[in-house]
């Protein structure tokens, strides 16, 4: 006998469709897996015949195959135990075949007969929807997870024997369904750490709140106790949530990876990701045998903070330098090329050399000008040509150490940020997959980006004076374009071309 079970495999973010087919008939019992699957699909034998038979069902002794298509397609992870069960279930007349055609089913089957949950439920479930299944068939723990896709029925079960009872029409179960405050935007304040706690660094907290609003790149060079890494772990406390479709990109990034600390919920927060000096490439940028999402993925729409960005292997680095240009990141093996989103904001800070005292006032340098030039050499030209905002952070004057009055909180800071990714957020309404300035493109600057005589003539001038490249200019546009959200300015004003300039002045450490 011979049944057919639908279930969904994923390449990077996206889900294709799997069809599982048994048959049942005669010869030596025993169970074949075919269709590409690894090690944990072909192991699905040992767990789906234990499952079956310890949740009284009977396992027949007979030849099984299981077919998984397409046949060259690379199956993988325990997420076909479900269906492989339910289809032996169907090809013994345990339980009735005619609703398999409308679902979709997904689960791993423990040696009890219990479902546990499985990582990528949020993708395949959005993929179901689009090739218009009727419903989808997880484990519980995974059912609000896959319930945020609107239009889809969500049936979440804790045993083989429920999934059984549902198919068969002898247990009355009603799809879940979430409460409208589930999707409601967060208005509240998270509770991170606060720019008040920062003392001086004026400068460095205004290009802090640039970036922000804007979701510019960001690097911050100083000597040692200047406050570089604590500027930038403050970052958090004052960017604003994610929106609904921003949460579901990011939602499904982290539930491909197996990240979600509580399944069946949205990520409101921007992800803040922080890897160490020691990070290699593939953990950077994603990779593997069967690609995983690397750090840069998993800060899509969020940040990527990078602290001792000199200490940090230079071909790595120059990993990045795709990824920020375009905003996604292709990784190619040998049957298959995957793309995983890469939108991040890029926070970085060093030492302005090996000793970290070049250009102090107090401190003298010992380091010999060969040692700078070669600690400089660790960044490329082309990667910090793409950092938007070069911020020198000096050492504190000892009556800023010293007071005890705290700077300007991190509320009021959100406050204007927030206001500005609105301005951001209407200008971009018709634009797909565009939510703020630092991801525009050159199109997009020639519409929303246009400069007076006065602006123009400023920027000219610094593109002689600095020698620019035509990528800097783009991005002290964008950097002048989020300046002018801040001020509540609909055109971008010569004061605007100016702060934005000086932004770019790093190299003057070098």
């Amino acid at each position: 006998m011979l049944s057919r079970v639908w279930s969904a495999a994923l390449i990077g973010i996206e889900a294709l469709k799997v069809g599982v087919e048994i048959d049942v008939s005669g010869g030596l019992p025993g169970t074949v897996i075919v269709g590409l699957p690894d090690t944990a699909v072909q192991e699905s034998r040992e767990r789906v015949k234990a499952g079956l038979r310890n949740s009284g069902f009977a396992f027949p002794a007979r030849r099984i195959v299981v077919n998984l298509m397409p046949a060259d397609l690379r199956k993988e992870g325990p997420s076909f135990d479900l269906p492989i069960s339910v289809g032996i279930l169907a090809a013994t007349d345990q339980v009735n075949p005619d609703p398999l055609e409308r679902f979709l089913f997904l689960g791993e089957v423990s040696l009890d007969g219990r479902l546990h949950p499985i990582s990528g439920v949020l993708p395949i479930a959005a993929a179901a929807a689009g090739l218009g299944f009727g419903g989808v068939v997880v484990p519980k723990a995974n059912a609000a997870e896959a319930a945020v896709v609107a239009g889809l029925e969500v049936y979440g079960f804790e045993t083989l024997l429920e999934v059984s009872q549902f198919l068969n029409h002898t247990q009355d179960v009603q799809p879940l369904v979430l409460k409208e405050s589930y999707f409601q935007h967060s208005k509240s304040i998270p509770a991170k750490l606060d720019l008040k706690d920062v003392k001086g660094q004026a400068h460095a907290k205004r290009a802090l709140e640039i970036a922000a609003a804007g979701g510019h790149n960001l690097i911050f060079v100083g000597p040692p106790g200047s406050g570089k890494t604590m500027l930038a772990r403050r970052l958090p406390g004052i960017l604003p949530d994610l929106g609904f479709q921003e949460a579901l990109e990011v939602t499904k990034i982290h539930s491909v990876a197996g990240l979600l600390k509580e399944r069946g919920t949205l990520i409101r927060d921007r992800p803040f990701r922080s890897p160490h000096h020691s990070a290699s490439g593939p953990a950077l940028v994603g990779g593997g045998s069967y690609p995983r999402p690397g750090e840069i993925s998993l800060a899509h729409q969020g940040v990527l903070f990078l602290d001792e960005l000199t200490e940090f292997k230079r071909d790595v680095l120059d990993f990045l330098r795709q990824p920020l240009e375009d905003g996604f990141v292709t990784i190619s093996r040998t049957r298959q090329t995957v793309v995983f989103p890469a939108q991040f904001t890029l926070v970085a800070s060093t030492n302005p050399c090996p000793c970290g005292y070049f250009s102090d006032p107090i401190q003298a340098c010992t380091c010999t000008p060969r040692q700078r030039e070669t600690y400089w050499a660790r960044l490329s030209g082309p990667l910090m040509d793409r950092i938007d905002l070069q911020v020198a952070v000096g050492r504190l004057k000892p009556e800023e150490m010293t007071r005890q009055r705290e700077g300007e909180p991190s509320a009021a800071v959100r406050d204007r940020i927030l206001a500005a990714r609105e301005i951001a957020r209407q200008r971009f309404a018709q634009q797909e997959h565009l939510y703020s300035n630092g991801q525009m493109q050159s199109r997009h600057l020639r519409q929303w980006c246009q400069l007076d005589d006065a602006s123009r003539s400023i920027l000219e001038a610094a593109i002689q004076r600095l020698g620019l490249s035509a990528r800097a200019m783009d991005r002290i546009l964008k950097v002048a374009r989020t300046i002018a959200d801040l001020d509540g300015q609909g055109q971008i004003q010569s004061n605007h071309i100016a702060e934005a300039i000086q932004y770019r002045t790093i190299d003057r450490l070098q």
